[in-house]
């Protein structure tokens, strides 16, 4: 029988700044069915990520993850839970684990497809979701796993998939024969990972592509500082770059008025241009049919299910590893990991990401319990 009360943190599917905290009742064991096990939701990251998943939640069905009555919805977040109950004899309570979850203090999940390392929710309202989101990793089996480390595996983890994603999606098409790759929102952290992975692995490779940064102008010497970068650029010195130089273009920002003046500047010279996050979320009109290569959205579930396909999910894990690890090094060095807790505190800590008052250094964790 439930026999106590928590909040989740919900958002106006409709109007983003409308949020507040309903109440969930807690589960314990006798909710539970065979197969099913109760996490604890312990502590999450909140970035610019988790706004575009609010951004782009009807198209991608991010929504649909952690359903609530309309107009509200939960935003995703990743993070780390315990095994607080469980009904399925392959998981045992006490088992920490790392993956999707609600901004709420518990998730009942339908634990299917148990490997060595992960099971799957395999609960029917999420059977049309990307696999990618549906995994838990159990921590104690994780090789890539640091207690110490927590912080940054939530707040870097999923966002440098995607970047470590985008990077292999340009190399395995030769960076569309480009001579510069430029990477708007800069100074978010997939963009900043994406620009430490081509920088990394550029002598190896053995061409010498231009990475270059557009940002704000509040934000161009933390990037410049960085290293990541080869040019760094405000927003509005777009007119500055050589519009004859052979480009690829990869937004991270979302804003329409940018990638606007990004196609309008180099037309035919852009070779490819990707669109990845909603950054700017509230920006993303646009026009259409710009010069230069159509945009074309870079879903990142979807490409690791096609490599997998090809390379196996081992060795993509494989090769991230690789990267992750250095990676992790060198932003340990500038982020500051801010916690919050209390449903006011998690309440400003959305806001103020919401509306862009996050200095990109700052990495944001949020305490559930």
């Amino acid at each position: 029988m439930s026999n106590s009360a928590g909040d989740c943190f919900v958002v106006n599917k409709n109007d983003l700044h409308d949020c507040q905290q309903l109440p969930q009742v807690l589960l314990n064991e006798a909710d539970l069915k065979e197969g099913e096990a109760l996490l604890a939701v312990d502590r999450v990251a909140f970035t610019a990520n988790n706004i575009t998943y609010a951004a782009l939640g009807s198209r991608f069905k991010y929504w649909d993850f952690f359903p609530v009555d309309a107009p509200w919805g939960q935003i995703p977040v990743w993070g780390f839970a315990e095994v607080v109950a469980s009904k399925h004899p392959q998981i045992s309570t006490g088992t920490r684990v790392y993956g999707y979850l609600p901004m709420a203090p518990q998730l009942k999940v339908q634990a299917g497809d148990l490997t060595d390392n992960a099971f799957t929710d395999i609960s029917s309202h999420r059977s049309h979701l990307a696999l990618a989101y549906n995994q838990y990793q159990f921590t104690d089996r994780d090789p890539a796993y640091r207690k110490e480390n927590e912080a940054l595996q939530m707040l870097l983890r999923p966002l440098l998939i995607t970047s470590f994603l985008l990077d292999d999606y340009l190399v395995e098409n030769n960076f569309f024969d480009a001579e510069q790759i430029i990477l708007t929102s800069a100074s978010s952290k997939t963009a900043l990972g994406l620009a430490f992975m081509l920088q990394h692995q550029r002598a190896k490779r053995g061409k010498s592509l231009t990475i270059t940064a557009l940002t704000s102008n509040s934000n161009l010497e933390f990037v410049r500082n960085l290293g990541y970068y080869d040019k760094v650029v405000s927003y509005d010195q777009i007119n500055e770059l050589d519009a004859d130089q052979a480009t690829v273009s990869v937004d991270f920002a979302g804003n329409g008025q940018v990638l606007g003046e990004v196609h309008k500047h180099f037309a035919e010279q852009l070779l490819f241009s990707s669109l990845v996050g909603a950054a700017h979320w509230d920006q993303r009109g646009g026009e259409k049919n710009l010069p230069g290569a159509t945009p074309q959205v870079f879903f990142a579930p979807g490409y690791w299910a096609e490599r997998a396909k090809v390379l196996g999910a081992a060795e993509l894990m494989t090769r991230f590893a690789m990267l992750w690890q250095p990676l992790a090094s060198s932003v340990s060095k500038w982020m500051e990991v801010t916690e919050l807790a209390g449903d006011q505190d998690i309440k400003q800590g959305y806001l103020d990401t919401l509306d862009g008052k996050i200095n990109p250094q700052q990495g944001i964790i949020m305490r559930m319990q």
